[in-house]
């Protein structure tokens, strides 16, 4: 029987983390019996992890294909504690601890294609036999991204997506138009985005709703086991609102919606700040048209920054 009961980390109750803050906490270490030459640590390990796979050659009559990887370490630092006289009692044994994370590292993310993750570990060890160990994984917010490079991108904006359709049945024509407006295009996470939709429909039937989606567009960058180099692009849904507009024949409608984006969130980057993938942002309205197979679809980058109060820490 392990002469450790149990051991526990004791966290602050913060939901999400920020880079560039500090994590205090403390391992609770509960032992049965006496502990000679204990070894008790805790870490705070970030990283990032991509893989995916391509065909050779996809007109091969066999499967073959190429695994593409990539990985980074984000963050990693270890307390190991003094152990007084070189034994620990039976009973209760706190270790108080804080960490700082750095200020440039990415938000905790997950795809099915790479991930960024952080967690904290902790571990009691004796003559280099592992006796009980303890992981809590962690939030994290990434502030990396310079708030003033988005000033000039503050501004109002507006986009316009215009279908023209054609009824053979009934031999008529029409065009439905969608005009998407916001007052701005840099939001922080966990922000509301508001923007106004006008719904022109030159159309003989309802426009009945229209789907609105924020995307996140990640570049990932991996390396196959030859060491070429591939970059892979995959989209994502951050958050989705569905708008019931019932705009009839020959109408204009204007709509007001909001979406709240969640926290944490990757800000928009490149490579080189994050290392092994990329992120941005497009808030798309679609609407499939009635009694046709045409489906009208406006864009909007946006950009996802980090608050100016967090860019500055």
């Amino acid at each position: 029987m392990s002469s450790v009961k149990a051991i526990n980390l004791v966290l602050p109750e913060t939901e999400v983390h920020l880079a560039g803050s500090s994590i205090d906490g403390q391992l609770v270490l509960n032992l049965r019996s006496t502990l000679v030459d204990p070894v008790v640590k805790v870490e705070l390990v970030g990283r990032g992890y991509l893989r995916w796979l391509e065909e050779d050659n996809p007109e091969l009559t066999y499967d073959k294909s190429t695994a593409f990887t990539n990985q980074a370490l984000y963050v990693s630092k270890e307390k190991n504690f003094y152990i007084e006289d070189g034994w620990l009692d039976s009973g209760v044994h706190t270790f108080d601890f804080c960490f700082s994370f750095p200020p440039s590292i990415p938000s905790t993310f997950t795809s099915k294609i790479g991930c960024v993750s952080y967690f904290v570990q902790g571990t009691c060890c004796s003559h280099q036999i592992v006796l009980a160990k303890e992981e809590r994984c962690l939030l994290l917010q990434g502030t990396a991204g310079d708030h003033r490079s988005h000033v000039k991108d503050m501004a109002p904006l507006v986009v316009e997506a215009r279908k023209d359709i054609v009824y053979f049945c009934c031999f008529s024509c029409g065009s439905v138009i969608l005009q998407i407006s916001l007052e701005k295009r840099v939001f922080y996470p966990g922000e509301t985005i508001v923007f106004v939709t006008d719904i022109v429909n030159r159309t003989c039937t309802y426009v009945r709703k229209v789907v609105f989606t924020v995307y996140c567009i990640v570049l990932y960058s991996g390396f196959s086991s030859r060491g070429e180099r591939l970059f892979l692009e995959d989209r994502s849904e951050v958050t989705k609102l569905v708008s019931w507009a019932d705009t009839a024949p020959s109408e204009i409608m204007r709509v007001t919606s909001a979406l709240v984006l969640p926290k944490p969130l990757p800000v928009t980057s490149t490579l080189m700040d994050n290392k092994i993938m990329s992120f941005r942002y497009e808030l798309v309205g679609t609407s499939d048209l009635p009694c046709t197979t045409s489906t009208i679809v406006g864009r909007v980058p946006i950009i996802i920054a980090a608050a100016p109060e967090q860019s500055t820490m």
